[in-house]
Formats: structure tokens, C-alpha cells, sequence
């Protein structure tokens, strides 16, 4: 018989709040994928927007390591929330969500990502690079100390 999960909260309107508002401010975050030649864990910075459904999406390049990653596996997880300007850095809220990359659009998504990453216009028409819708699948805040929540897709107001 499994413990129960005592250190995780009910999910309440403020923790559905906080994991919304992480989500649509996200400019850059950690992306976490499984290295296709090694089966291990690898995690790198990518650049982070949100669709007209508040989905995340990030333009790589297929260049990179973790865009093969993705081919050949397209579960990963991303994780959202910068630390503060004080303090300890983990007192300050994140999001981790857990997702499935597609493929989406570029030329529909251009607009919106540009205008969320206004330097990306450098390099976003470049034929190496495509836009990855990250479909979440289900999330995890963490809210700073002793404030563990479970959200799901429609806690974020993702369906």
C-alpha cells in the first residue's frame, strides 16, 4: 500500500491562477527531452510562446540535438517561472508541465510569436527552423515551499 501524497495541496483558484499566469507570461524555459543516442535525460533553454489557445510553442531549429530528440520521441516536459530579483530562488513559483510536441504552423503562429519575441524576426524565416506546438498533457506547480499542486490542462484553460 503507497502513502498518501501529503505534500501536495488540493488544487484550489489561486494555484490555477499562479500556473496561468507562469504560462502566458513565459518568455524562455527549460526544456527537457530524452537524448535519442545515449536514452538519457537532456535539458536545454529554448524560447517559449503561447498560441491563440494559450498552448506553449517554441521555434528550434531541426539543427539541434533536442529537436531530433523530439522526432524521435515527442514526449518531453517544460518547465516555466523565473526566480525573483530576492531571495532565495526557490521560493519563487514554477511550472512544470509535461507534454507532446507537434508540429504546428509557422506562417499561421508568425504573427502571434513575433510579437511575443520581437527579435526572433532575425532568424524565424530561416528554413531550418519550425514551430513546435507543446501539447500539454498534465502539470505541476510548485508554488515556493509547501505549495505542491497537480494541474490539469483545463486547470490552465488549455481545453
Amino acid at each position: 500500500m503507497s502513502k498518501p501524497n501529503r505534500m501536495r495541496r488540493e488544487t484550489d483558484d489561486e494555484a490555477r491562477a499562479v500556473g496561468q499566469d507562469l504560462l502566458r507570461r513565459a518568455r524562455f524555459g527549460a526544456l527537457g527531452v530524452i537524448c535519442p543516442d545515449s536514452n538519457s535525460p537532456m535539458v536545454t533553454r529554448v524560447s517559449v510562446g503561447t498560441d491563440g489557445e494559450g498552448m506553449p510553442v517554441t521555434l528550434i531549429s531541426e539543427l539541434s540535438l533536442h529537436s531530433r530528440a523530439l522526432f524521435h520521441n515527442a514526449q518531453c516536459s517544460l518547465l516555466v517561472g523565473e526566480p525573483g530579483q530576492r531571495g532565495d530562488p526557490l521560493i519563487h513559483p514554477r511550472l512544470t508541465l509535461q507534454c507532446n510536441a507537434e508540429p504546428a504552423n509557422k506562417d499561421d503562429l508568425k504573427q502571434l510569436y513575433l510579437s511575443q519575441h520581437p527579435k526572433a524576426a532575425l532568424y524565424f524565416d530561416f528554413s531550418d527552423f519550425l514551430m513546435l506546438r507543446l501539447r500539454v498533457t498534465a502539470a505541476h506547480l510548485n508554488g515556493g515551499f509547501g505549495k505542491a499542486y497537480r494541474l490539469s490542462p483545463s486547470d490552465l484553460r488549455l481545453v
